[in-house]
């Protein structure tokens, strides 16, 4: 778990979002190609492979907060969104895509539902800190020939 949040995060992400695309763990809704990722966004996002990305990043979040809902990580990926001359306003994140990676990842066994206490929300299961965990290792492997 500690590899997971040791190594670069950008790196980690990309090479997850690659991972899951191969492995074909999670798939881009239909609707997908149209939609911008929040209120406060102007465009849709560039990269053609956004969703891949976005669950990535979901993915390690989880591991980074668990136990996490839906909110939180709307909150997370939420941001300002310029409104002319008027004061900038935070908004929240689309909730349905971030809801349907999270089904996506759910089904998939790399996460599980759980309430602990008084917090409810998703974690991490051993298959999907394996996968994260590989990938780390790798990247920390390559991190250290590089520094030789």
């Amino acid at each position: 778990m500690t590899q997971i949040l040791q190594v670069n995060p950008h790196t980690l992400i990309n090479k997850t979002a690659e991972e899951l695309k191969k492995q074909k763990l999670v798939q881009p809704t239909a609707w997908s190609i149209f939609v911008k990722t929040g209120v406060s966004k102007d465009r849709l996002p560039d990269n053609k492979d956004w969703w891949y990305h976005r669950a990535a990043s979901i993915l390690r979040n989880v591991a980074r907060l668990g136990p996490v809902g839906t909110e939180k990580l709307r909150t997370k990926y939420g941001s300002k969104k310029n409104r002319g001359h008027k004061p900038e306003h935070f908004y929240k994140a689309s909730g349905s895509i971030i809801r349907k990676i999270l089904q996506q990842l759910e089904k998939s066994q790399l996460i599980k539902q759980v309430e602990k206490d008084k917090h409810k929300g998703r974690i991490l299961t051993p298959k999907g800190t394996s996968l994260l965990g590989k990938i780390a290792l790798s990247i920390a492997k390559e991190e250290h020939k590089e520094n030789q």
